[in-house]
């Protein structure tokens, strides 16, 4: 079992319940079978690149976010600070 793998399952289950939707659900809005949303979820299978993208257009989330661990704030360069202090 790859970490990324476990890391996607995670994350996809983390967007799953977020959006209030049972495996079943998920399942049904993206065409795949049960199992295979539980085996993506546990990290035993991974989806193909087109499978990834739908079921994160049902999540309602982007594809790069399925990668990046809950809790993990996104680091603003000091481009972007140098900016915003300069519109004040």
């Amino acid at each position: 079992m790859s970490r990324l793998y476990v890391l996607l399952g995670k994350q996809i289950a983390h967007f799953r319940r977020q959006a209030g939707l049972t495996q079943e659900q998920l399942a049904e809005k993206t065409s795949y079978s049960v199992d295979f949303i539980g085996l993506v979820e546990r990290g035993i299978n991974a989806p193909t690149v087109a499978r990834l993208q739908d079921i994160a257009d049902v999540l309602g989330v982007e594809v790069w976010q399925l990668f990046k661990p809950v809790g993990v704030r996104e680091s603003v360069g000091a481009g972007t600070r140098r900016k915003a202090k300069e519109k004040r």
